[in-house]
């Protein structure tokens, strides 16, 4: 019996053109393999749903973030509820004997860090707390309003009277002008640096006249009133010798204000016979000294150590907190910009 052997399977040779097979009408061929195409129905579906599941992904990130916030805002407002003084400033009572320090800087005006609100509730709160030794007002201002300057001088004294065991200082750093000498003059002694600027006791009102400039521009200024005076002062207008002589008037009548408060503050410590002293100019601390202005050389640590006897010094200044901050900046930057633009002069 022989055995056969079965013929060899040729294989096509490599380069042998293959049969394809024909593509249907829902299949696409791409690099040799044939994929099937899915209904246009199935993919619109398919995307719509993919679009609502990235939507929803989307607005639950925002409602995370949103969510955030809102307890970052509420857990600011119980910090501030609970611990107020370290947000507003406001010092508070405090245990254990301390000298009080308040401090009175910048412009004194309605609107500032150092208004008549700010300063008062502070000097209040620091003569009421048992443990306040003595008060000290470290000032550095260039001056401002003289209503609020006046508010506070006004409120030492009352309250002075209060508490007569706790006395007041007024220290001055850089500078204590104008403004800032009223609410030092309340104090019962004044000290500063021997480079320190001091005095300024003077009332002045400045504004512009633009009538040349619209001359030269061909504008015509259309001022309207009811009452004889109430355009008086008009930068647009030429300014009137009456008008003038009655704004000197007013001028004068602050000033001598001015210069009653300084002399009931300091009496018989100032230079007898020395006019210059009410006249609007500025001195050295040292030379402060010697007109009377100042009682003495010396800073804020030295007044607590060696005058007051208590060398803890407790910080009773009142600031707005950051969210009034905010909010007023750009309130009174605006009130400020229309209400210059309006009148054309500030009292300072």
């Amino acid at each position: 019996m022989t055995d056969e052997i079965p013929p060899e399977k040729k294989e096509p040779p490599w380069n042998a053109k293959q049969e394809e097979k024909p593509v249907k009408k829902n299949e696409q061929k791409m690099d040799g393999i044939t994929k099937k195409e899915e209904p246009w129905e199935r993919n619109l579906i398919s995307r719509m749903a993919l679009a609502s599941l990235q939507e929803q992904r989307r607005t639950r990130r925002w409602g995370i973030f949103f969510k955030s916030l809102m307890f970052i805002y509420l857990a600011i407002l119980l910090m501030m509820f609970f611990l107020p003084g370290k947000f507003s400033g406001s010092g508070g009572m405090s245990s254990g004997q301390h000298t009080a320090l308040i401090e009175v800087r910048g412009v004194i005006a309605d609107n500032a860090e150092a208004s008549a609100d700010n300063l008062i509730s502070s000097l209040r709160i620091a003569f009421e707390d048992e443990n306040t030794a003595g008060i000290i007002l470290r000032i550095n201002s260039p001056g401002g309003s003289p209503v609020q300057a006046g508010y506070v001088n006004d409120e030492i004294y009352r309250l002075r009277e209060l508490y007569p065991d706790t006395p007041v200082y007024a220290v001055i750093t850089d500078m204590c002008a104008s403004g800032g000498y009223y609410i030092a003059a309340a104090a019962n002694e004044i000290y500063a640096d021997k480079a320190s600027i001091v005095g300024s006791i003077g009332v002045l009102m400045d504004s512009f006249g633009f009538t040349g400039t619209m001359e030269k521009l061909g504008v015509e200024r259309r001022l309207l009133t009811a009452g004889d005076n109430k355009g008086f002062m008009d930068p647009f207008s030429p300014a009137l010798p009456k008008d003038k002589q009655h704004i000197e008037g007013l001028l004068n009548n602050i000033h001598q204000q001015f210069i009653d408060t300084v002399k009931k503050g300091r009496g018989d410590r100032l230079q007898e016979g020395n006019d210059a002293l009410f006249s609007g100019l500025v001195w050295t601390g040292e030379k402060s000294v010697e007109l009377g202005l100042v009682d003495g050389l010396g800073s804020s640590s030295y007044v607590a150590r060696e005058l007051i006897g208590v060398e803890r010094i407790e910080d009773f200044t009142r600031h707005p907190d950051y969210f009034e901050q905010i909010a007023d900046r750009i309130g009174v930057s605006i009130a400020e910009v229309f209400t210059k633009a309006s009148t054309g002069f500030q009292v300072r």
